[in-house]
């Protein structure tokens, strides 16, 4: 504990001289002002930012006018939550009046009272290590409910009773899985046994909030703490129901793997395949971890029984990507994002084979087109997805793949695979074959593009002469 209070007021001592002449404004107009919630938090954790998030007795009006002799960047699009902005250079702040927050029981939308003190307004945060404020310019510690106790030991605990904080604001389930996974902490026992009894209530929150919940715990350090804390305490069952029913029942004789705990070891492998800033998928990828995670959500619905008591999955990706666009659309994921990750899950099975019988360069052309944009991801959930136990058999695969890659990598030294065109255009078509636009000319094109994968790129003589034989052979 000790060395997390001197770490943070080493962070606060540091903290800059504007921040500072901001708290003064507000202290001598007669006003509190606190530094809250998570900026709090990091400090503690040894993180710093340039983004502060105050508490006041001032009301909007008060803030507004006081932030402008401070700098003249503000906004004001959170008035309506008692919430201020400004910016000082590269120092982002916002101001919220201290609130005391009422809901109606019936949606998580609150209707916003302001409160009279920073106590009050500390009760009604979400997490005792969210719920600590340092009150400024005196640097003064406040913290009524341990949380820096609770920061200490990595718990996440109310600091109201749970199912009072849950029932007020159901989202906060959701962010407790969040936190388990961007900060590696523990949900108290109490806490996740409010979560589970409370888990339908997430009904009444919107799918635009939830998602940004999924997409933070998504792209957190651990997203396998947060995702088995969303199917443990039933959440998932409401909002992402896919991922609960991977819990196969395993036959005796354990002819299929666990298919829910394969998915949770794909997204930390593919996690775990990420590159840097400068190269192909950057850490943190959504697009990748969201792929891991729906990859085999077909596979509950396309389960069969084969003879001899085998289990089969057959096209359990074309039914898991068709699963995916319509769950990330219920959850209001943009257009690029959802067609990118169910197009990986449509993908995802297509290397299989490669290592039984080495590809055609025909057929490697085929897997970069139809990969297009998401290859250097599908390279990654394709080795993700090996889970296997056996040595042999997992040394097997990733040789192939590497093989395939290393294909892939002499097909572009010879031509251009990236973005795979007929060696004619539509205009070079209608020349040489003497007509103008319509049906014919796009069949035309649609069979030099199956010459242009099956040989490469060809030579003007050559491809000349093959489109004139597709016509006559057409036409006679």
């Amino acid at each position: 504990m000790d060395v997390l209070r001197r770490r943070a007021a080493s962070l606060w001592e540091a903290l800059p001289a504007s921040i500072l002449e901001l708290a003064e404004v507000f202290d001598q107009a007669g006003h509190e002002f606190a530094l809250v919630g998570g900026p709090v938090r990091d400090a503690f954790l040894g993180r710093s930012s340039s983004d502060f998030d105050f508490a006041t007795s001032a009301r909007p009006d008060d803030t507004e006018r006081l932030l402008r002799t401070w700098t003249r960047s503000t906004w004001d699009m959170g008035r309506e939550f008692g919430t201020i902005g400004g910016r000082r250079g590269d120092l982002v702040v916002e101001i919220t009046t201290f609130r005391a927050d009422e809901y109606d029981g019936e949606t998580r939308k609150p209707v916003v009272a302001f409160g009279d003190s920073l106590e009050g307004d500390l009760a009604r945060r979400d997490f005792t290590v969210n719920a600590m404020a340092v009150r400024l310019p005196a640097r003064e510690l406040v913290d009524l409910h341990g949380g820096l106790e609770d920061l200490g030991g990595g718990l996440l605990r109310t600091p109201i009773e749970p199912d009072v904080s849950f029932g007020d604001d159901p989202l906060r389930m959701m962010r407790a899985a969040r936190f388990a996974s961007q900060l590696g902490f523990d949900i108290e026992p109490a806490t996740f046994a409010a979560m589970s009894r409370l888990a339908e209530r997430i009904g009444i929150v919107s799918a635009e909030r939830v998602r940004d919940e999924l997409t933070k715990l998504m792209l957190g350090a651990s997203p396998r703490a947060g995702l088995r804390a969303l199917v443990d305490s039933g959440l998932a069952a409401h909002v992402l129901p896919e991922l609960p029913a991977l819990q196969l029942e395993v036959d005796e004789h354990h002819h299929h793997k666990d298919v829910y705990e394969h998915t949770l070891t794909v997204v930390d492998q593919a996690i775990a395949l990420e590159t840097g800033t400068d190269g192909p998928v950057p850490a943190p990828d959504l697009v990748l971890r969201l792929a891991a995670l729906l990859h085999d959500i077909g596979k509950p619905p396309t389960r069969r029984l084969e003879p001899g008591g085998g289990v089969s999955f057959h096209h359990h990706e074309v039914v898991g990507a068709k699963m995916t666009t319509k769950r990330m659309k219920a959850l209001r994921f943009d257009k690029d994002t959802t067609r990118a990750v169910s197009h990986l899950v449509g993908l995802h099975l297509r290397f299989h084979g490669y290592a039984d019988a080495r590809w055609s360069d025909s057929a490697v052309r085929r897997y970069i087109t139809d990969a297009g944009d998401q290859l250097e991801r599908l390279h990654r959930l394709t080795r993700a997805d090996v889970t296997t136990r056996n040595r042999r058999k997992a040394d097997r695969l990733s040789f192939a793949y590497d093989d395939l890659e290393h294909r892939i990598a002499e097909l572009r030294e010879r031509e251009e695979v990236d973005a795979i065109r007929p060696d004619l255009d539509g205009n070079a078509i209608m020349e040489i074959l003497g007509i103008g636009p319509g049906r014919d000319v796009g069949l035309a094109y649609k069979h030099m593009l199956e010459l242009r994968m099956e040989h490469g790129p060809l030579e003007d003589d050559r491809a000349r002469a093959e489109l004139l034989a597709w016509w006559t052979e057409r036409n006679s």
